[in-house]
């Protein structure tokens, strides 16, 4: 018995499992918005010493469904695979500039799409050659322990190790929130976050130039 309590006792502190817990509330010019925004934002959590982090098993997909991206904002781990289905009778062309991890897949019709791998840790800002109002985020992050607010604006991590790491609370409109911390006994978080960045930021097409008229605008 006495070899089995030291045993745990020299067990390292990630084996440990914590949850974090708390509550995400927007505003923009001053007024509140509707506390079902908040699923739009990204919670994560990277330990001081992160651990290896597979790419997941099954491919994620960021659709394109009445000329948006849905859903608008995913958090994948590095080395994942995104697929672009097109769910609308007419043509789209997801792509993205970002550094790293840029694409095009090309125009195409309805359907399954391709897949991109996304090999680099960092923000991925999708968008769309032929529809200027289509914007898409992806977070691709080296920590597994993520999470979206739920429709309330709440959120929980589980499963998070009890060591000292980074908490992040990121949204594509504002600064991001951080605070260093330790999971454990921490009494549940109240964060606000105030939005201040456009909902659709000015962006040329793939090609450097501007956007001329959407041939599908009467869809």
């Amino acid at each position: 018995m006495r070899a089995l309590l030291i045993l745990v006792l020299l067990l390292p502190g990630w084996l440990y499992a914590a949850s974090i817990e708390g509550h995400l509330s927007l505003t923009a010019e001053g007024k509140p918005l509707r506390s079902e925004e908040a699923q739009d934002a990204i919670v994560y959590f990277r330990p001081k010493v992160p651990a290896h982090v597979p790419a997941a098993h099954e491919t994620y997909a960021m659709s394109t469904l009445r000329k948006q991206f849905v859903p608008r904002t995913l958090a994948i781990t590095v080395g994942s695979k995104v697929r672009f289905p097109n769910d609308d009778p007419i043509l789209h062309n997801a792509f993205s500039l970002s550094k790293d991890n840029a694409f095009d897949v090309g125009l195409y019709g309805e359907g399954e799409g391709k897949a991109v791998t996304f090999s680099h840790v960092g923000y991925v800002r999708v968008y769309c050659n032929v529809h200027h109002s289509m914007v898409g985020n992806i977070l691709v992050l080296d920590t597994p322990y993520f999470a979206h607010p739920d429709a309330s604006g709440a959120f929980r991590l589980d499963g998070v190790p009890a060591v000292e790491g980074d908490l992040v609370i990121w949204h594509e409109r504002a600064a991001a929130w951080h605070v260093v911390m330790t999971p454990g006994a921490d009494k549940p978080l109240d964060v606000h976050l105030d939005l201040t960045q456009r909902r659709i930021p000015s962006h040329m097409n793939k090609f450097g130039k501007p956007y001329g008229r959407d041939p599908n605008a009467g869809y």
